[in-house]
């Protein structure tokens, strides 16, 4: 079915005899199609005699060949998936080399941290994640999530969301709303060669018509910029961006980008409360240190704090 959404991608009306010639199909092939595109992922699709079918929102699907000319890893491109960062796990079981790019057009159980689930409508937003091959032990991924946030920063930065910053640990927002994460995942020997799967999901073109089940405020690109955002251009330049930081990581660690990363954190020196499981710290933010632990101020006293389970908030009164 791809190529018939790829004729109707531009959110113009095409009539079905059009449709019909471009495919070498009939029209009733054409209707059944259109009538599996809504039923497989949910697309709205209007149907008006005399002027033919156009998608309700126009769509900036990937592809491939485009993503693989200018990307900086290979592309594997798939149309649904139930995360990607699933897949590249799959993956490297399988023995595919990295480093290798995983992306889908949709997720059916996108996830984040903590658990959480990660919302996907189909070609719409981001879901992207690459694997990277480590070796000489979990040392080296230090801070990794706290830089691979920055590259994030700087590709929202240069599709014009000016007003995006970094919450610790894997969050990016925009006026409080959630725009992108980012979420690690490991296989192998952590003591030795181990494969990363960095998964990151952005909000690109999702409108607030798509945001049912999402349980925190959120914003997208197109929300922000109030127009349409090419996608392809978005995973090119932000490879792009994390291929710069991997390399900055590789030669200072995070210490090097440690003064960049508070720079850009929105609430340095804002009162937070940390929670883990059923414990809470109340303290004021400081900043992270040299391995991307959060340094809070609690009660007078610098404490640090790290772990993918813990999770941070703004305090009523900060």
């Amino acid at each position: 079915m791809q190529p018939l959404l790829r004729l109707l991608q531009d959110g113009q009306f095409h009539s079905g005899e059009a449709l019909g010639s471009a495919l070498g199909v009939s029209r009733a092939a054409i209707w059944k199609q259109l009538q599996g595109l809504e039923a497989e992922f949910g697309l709205s699709i209007h149907k008006v005699r005399g002027r033919g079918y156009r998608l309700e929102t126009p769509l900036s699907l990937l592809d491939h060949a485009a993503l693989a000319a200018e990307c900086v890893w290979p592309i594997v491109l798939l149309e649904r998936v139930d995360s990607t960062n699933a897949e590249a796990m799959r993956l490297v079981a399988a023995n595919q080399p990295p480093p290798f790019i995983v992306l889908a057009e949709q997720q059916v159980a996108g996830r984040g941290r903590r658990g959480r689930s990660w919302v996907s409508p189909f070609g719409e937003n981001l879901y992207y994640s690459l694997v990277l091959r480590i070796e000489g032990g979990m040392r080296q991924l230090e801070g990794l999530s706290l830089v691979i946030g920055l590259a994030l920063l700087r590709a929202l930065h240069e599709a014009g969301v000016s007003e995006a910053g970094l919450k610790w640990p894997n969050d990016l927002l925009v006026d409080g709303r959630k725009i992108a994460g980012i979420l690690l995942e490991l296989s192998g020997d952590p003591a030795d060669v181990c494969h990363v799967v960095i998964g990151i999901g952005v909000n690109i073109n999702m409108q607030a018509a798509s945001g049912a089940g999402i349980d925190q405020p959120w914003t997208s690109i197109r929300q922000v910029l109030g127009r349409q955002i090419d996608r392809n251009r978005f995973v090119c330049d932000l490879s792009a961006w994390i291929e710069h930081y991997l390399g900055l990581h590789q030669l200072q660690g995070f210490a090097g980008l440690r003064a960049q990363w508070e720079d850009n954190h929105l609430w340095q020196g804002r009162r937070v409360s940390l929670a883990a499981g059923t414990q809470s710290v109340d303290g004021r933010v400081l900043g992270v240190d040299d391995g991307g632990a959060l340094r809070l101020d609690v009660a007078g006293c610098e404490r640090a704090f790290s772990g993918g389970e813990l999770s941070l908030r703004l305090r009523d009164d900060s």
